[in-house]
């Protein structure tokens, strides 16, 4: 198996080659299911778990393997499963602040459940990817605060972020949708289909060479498992009707999977995201939103709460239509978002450093 087509190259080499035990193998995560991954080594694709000492050290979920991840592996059971040793540094990675349970981040890992730092976690969605497709559909799906959500955290990823918008076929407004789009995603190439029509395709088929990865993101019944069977010219992954009514779609693809494709290169199919809280910064929020901070910037007084002050240059624009109510609305609420996030972490990060002091006084004594 040539590990050149999953997209080895020479920077997860090199950091191979300086980790001590010379008896680990390259692996890819293909697949991640509840107690275990399956991994892409040059012998084949096997089961494996991670190593009591990964699982020791580990400080939070993202220290574990993720799909996209490069890994040292240890073959073992005449090579028919592996443990992983090491995770090898991301070059990108989308995340999101994990899905709690219970007020907690549960994971399971190895075939038992774990409790990571209460709920204020950094889940990794997948990772080393090269081109993030973030596809949305045409019909009542459609919605400019998701997509403005995903392409934050899209550029914060260290990927490529690409628009597919799919579903023209069933479109009647798309010039005003396409407009609308344009207007949040400045630098993004846009890219209008049919999946199912295996209309504009090809177009797609320019960001695939051999080595590659693209991850295929949005939510339920958008057409990305659609999108991969034409990718790969079959229906190797299964794909199901959305409702009528509200064009809401069932859970297809139950699992993230990375997938080899027949011209080179891979893609990362995932389940559509019920929930996507962002993790960022106040400094990558602005960052995206920099157009909004420019505009506070010039308001009369420096405390302006853009409701009631005169000379609110936010007010201004968004009176006069240079800034959508909608977009502003979305921008405030991942504010809040990215706030209350900072909140949490600083009282995690303190709470971790009084247990560390307190455990060194217990081993000094």
């Amino acid at each position: 198996m040539n590990l050149i087509d999953y997209g080895w190259d020479d920077k997860f080499k090199n950091e191979l080659e300086k980790i001590k035990d010379k008896e680990y193998l390259p692996a890819r995560v293909v697949r991640q299911e509840k107690g275990c991954y399956h991994v892409q080594c040059e012998y084949g694709e096997v089961t494996a778990q991670v190593s009591g000492k990964l699982r020791y050290n580990a400080k939070s979920i993202t220290d574990f393997p993720a799909v996209g991840d490069w890994v040292a592996i240890r073959l073992i059971n005449e090579c028919k499963s592996a443990i992983i040793y090491s995770v090898l540094s991301r070059k990108s990675s989308l995340t999101r602040k994990a899905p709690i349970s219970g007020g907690r981040t549960v994971r399971e890992i190895n075939g038992r459940k774990m409790i990571f730092g209460g709920a204020t976690e950094e889940q990794v969605i997948a990772a080393n990817i090269d081109v993030l497709f973030f596809v949305m559909s045409l019909d009542n799906d459609f919605s400019l605060k998701r997509m403005e959500r995903y392409l934050t955290v899209g550029w914060n990823s260290g990927a490529t972020p690409v628009i597919v918008l799919n579903k023209i076929d069933l479109c009647t407004d798309l010039n005003e949708k396409l407009s609308q789009i344009e207007k949040i995603s400045v630098g993004v190439n846009i890219h209008r289909i049919s999946a199912m029509k295996n209309e504009g395709i090809e177009e797609l088929r320019q960001y695939i060479s051999n080595g590659k990865t693209i991850g295929l993101f949005g939510s339920s019944g958008v057409g990305k498992s659609t999108i991969s069977n034409c990718f790969l010219r079959s229906d190797k992954l299964m794909t199901r009707e959305v409702r009528e009514k509200d064009s809401k779609g069932r859970h297809t693809t139950t699992w993230r999977e990375l997938i080899l494709l027949p011209e080179g290169g891979v893609i990362i199919d995932t389940p559509g995201m019920r929930e996507f809280q962002v993790w960022l910064d106040q400094d990558e929020l602005d960052t995206k939103f920099e157009d909004i901070k420019k505009m506070e910037s010039q308001c009369k007084f420096n405390d302006c709460s853009h409701k009631k002050e005169i000379g609110c240059a936010i007010k201004k624009t968004l009176q006069d239509g240079t800034l959508s109510k909608e977009r502003y609305d979305n921008y405030l609420q991942m504010k809040m978002e990215v706030g209350y996030l900072n909140h949490r972490i600083n009282q995690r990060d303190k709470a971790l450093t009084k247990k560390e002091i307190l455990l060194a006084k217990i081993r000094s004594n």
